[in-house]
């Protein structure tokens, strides 16, 4: 199975760790956050990487070339960071069957291949992996609405007054009917695509989006503080 690796963002909120390097090569107990990505996506048997890139995006190919650890690395190009549905887009080209996502901001310690092998026997149109956040925590972020069998009904973007507290994780299992919802949708308001806004339009297909809780834990690297969080994590 493939992965793709949104890696492209400017990490604003990590400078001036990221006025010389992209986000993804900020290091984590003496590894780049992206490292750790890719450790958790081959643990879990992931054969190809599909890394989205753009800002400073040289160092960051210069740094892994074309493979991880023996597995091959194609690398897609986002022009500008305009929301996560059009980093997910650029890699269709490169995409053959269905494909993970692992946002490449992420340092977990947690099973990926539970997740992945109930997409394969289930194959829904997308499965989500979830975890609980506190209220504060989940207006930051896309908030996922289930019914009793745990399928998602519907995705909210940074809601003011989040429904619930089941946030998404940034580790998604897609068919390559995404890249056709992602290609539908238009900018959010705040003037971005929104993976969240293409899983909803799957949705309102009437095709089928689960979700399962992460068994584990992991820490999205956004802040300095985080970095001393992702650390404990892994040390």
């Amino acid at each position: 199975m493939q992965a793709v690796v949104p890696a492209a963002g400017r990490g604003t909120r990590l400078r001036p760790l990221t006025e010389e390097k992209p986000k993804a090569l900020v290091e984590v107990a003496g590894t780049p956050i992206l490292s750790h990505c890719f450790d958790s996506l081959l643990d879990a048997g992931i054969e190809e990487l599909i890394v989205v890139v753009g800002y400073r995006k040289e160092a960051l190919i210069s740094h892994y070339g074309d493979s991880y650890e023996g597995v091959p690395i194609t690398y897609a190009h986002q022009r500008e960071p305009i929301g996560l549905a059009d980093a997910v887009s650029r890699a269709e080209p490169h995409v053959e069957d269905p494909f993970v996502v692992l946002n490449g901001d992420n340092v977990l310690h947690a099973d990926l291949q539970s997740p992945i092998d109930r997409f394969r026997t289930n194959d829904p149109a997308a499965l989500l992996v979830t975890e609980r956040v506190s209220t504060e925590e989940a207006r930051t972020t896309g908030v996922v609405e289930t019914d009793a069998n745990g399928d998602v009904v519907e995705l909210l973007e940074k809601p003011n007054e989040p429904p619930t507290n089941l946030v998404t994780t940034g580790f998604y299992a897609f068919a390559p009917a995404i890249f056709r919802a992602c290609r539908r949708i238009e900018p959010s308001d705040r003037g971005e695509y929104e993976l969240a806004d293409a899983i909803n339009r799957l949705i309102e297909r009437g095709t089928r989006v689960e979700s399962v809780r992460l068994c584990g834990e992991r820490v999205n690297v956004n802040t300095p503080t985080d970095v001393e969080r992702a650390e404990r994590l892994v040390g």
